[in-house]
């Protein structure tokens, strides 16, 4: 049984800057058992339902402006996997969730930055899923349950998204810039509660978590992380992969679930 993971992207740079977040990335499949395919649940990738990417040749997506001219060469040339699109989908409409398949969608950067470190061959095929920041974390714990089965079948659930996302904050901080105390408080308690599997605690965090609405002003970036934990089964464990921050506001944390 494959675990699924839980990994924060950050800026797209991070295919760039020499950086704990970045070497962590690196080394993290020699860790993991091979899987035959990959479902990429991204923060970038935003839909008033579940959507799953069924491109057989899915294009990169460069959805960022004014950064490094590098990022714009860069591709990542994995393939899709339509006929798996189309089961991920099933599962998604047959747990009682609306889904489609978009047979067009390529790989936006919450996909391929952390793919393209992990897997830089691009010789496993991805099938990216989409978030539905409308409906929250008891949603996207439900979607991700609705996934459950793919642990068994050798397919990879990487959720993809920041365990901290407050850009407003950014005034052009060093890359290494300690964190915020705000940023460590949210962090430590969100993992604390991932540690001693406080579900409820989690899905409502908006009002229990310290600083909750200054470190995800919007949620798109928190809940990939509760399709990772939905996916894993009722009775996963959380386990803390990797721990750093980028520019004082961006903890790039890792988890993984089984």
């Amino acid at each position: 049984m494959l675990p699924t993971i839980f990994v924060s992207h950050g800026a797209p740079t991070l295919a760039l800057q020499d950086v704990p977040a970045r070497h962590f990335l690196e080394n993290l499949a020699a860790t993991l058992p091979r899987p035959r395919a990959i479902a990429a649940v991204s923060a970038h990738w935003e839909t008033a339902q579940p959507s799953v990417g069924g491109a057989l040749h899915p294009k990169t997506i460069y959805d960022f402006g004014r950064f490094d001219d590098r990022l714009f060469q860069m591709t990542y040339p994995a393939p899709g996997l339509p006929d798996l699109a189309d089961s991920i989908s099933d599962m998604i409409c047959a747990a009682g969730l609306e889904s489609r398949v978009d047979p067009n969608r390529g790989f936006d950067h919450g996909v391929w930055v952390p793919l393209k470190l992990m897997y830089p061959l691009a010789d496993i095929p991805v099938v990216p899923i989409s978030v539905q920041p409308a409906y929250g974390p008891a949603h996207h714990l439900e979607l991700g349950r609705a996934l459950q089965a793919l642990r068994s079948e050798g397919v990879l659930v990487v959720a993809s998204g920041s365990f901290t996302h407050d850009l407003s904050r950014f005034r052009g901080q060093k890359l290494d810039t300690t964190p915020d105390a705000d940023v460590t408080q949210f962090a430590d308690w969100f993992d604390s509660a991932l540690l001693e599997g406080r579900t409820q605690d989690l899905l409502t965090y908006r009002t229990r978590a310290p600083h909750a609405v200054r470190n995800h002003p919007t949620e798109e970036h928190l809940l990939p992380l509760y399709v990772a934990l939905g996916a894993a089964g009722p009775n996963a464990k959380a386990h803390h992969l990797h721990e750093s921050a980028t520019y004082g506001m961006l903890r790039m944390d890792a988890y993984s679930f089984n």
